[in-house]
């Protein structure tokens, strides 16, 4: 009889034991799960932020391409214009040189 309920006594305490201990487990398994799933979501918003951001910078690379493709043209017609500038200043030297000429001869003339 005594043995018994020893054995009675031992598995009830045994159990009630494993019973705490699953719940307790079990109570842990779900904190990692929530913690698991609110990483899960910070990750999938961290992805958003930065695909935002990578079309962001790919719209600002395209704009500084053009950018510096404009740059280039205006740095072309800037040499082409001084080209026609230093022409024009020839021409003009000439020309007085010849004005001067013509007024030498007038001079002359007269």
């Amino acid at each position: 009889m005594f043995w018994e309920w020893s054995l009675l006594t031992i598995l009830s305490i045994v159990s009630i034991y494993l019973f705490v201990k699953m719940f307790y487990f079990k109570s842990i398994t779900n904190k990692e799960q929530r913690s698991n799933d609110l990483m899960k979501l910070t990750l999938q918003e961290a992805e958003i932020l930065i695909r935002k951001y990578q079309i962001q910078l790919q719209r600002a690379l395209g704009n500084v391409d053009i950018l510096s493709e404009e740059l280039t043209k205006l740095r072309n017609e800037l040499k082409v214009l001084k080209q026609r500038n230093s022409k024009h200043r020839l021409e003009v030297d000439r020309l007085n040189a010849k004005i001067n000429a013509l007024e030498g001869r007038i001079d002359a003339l007269l």
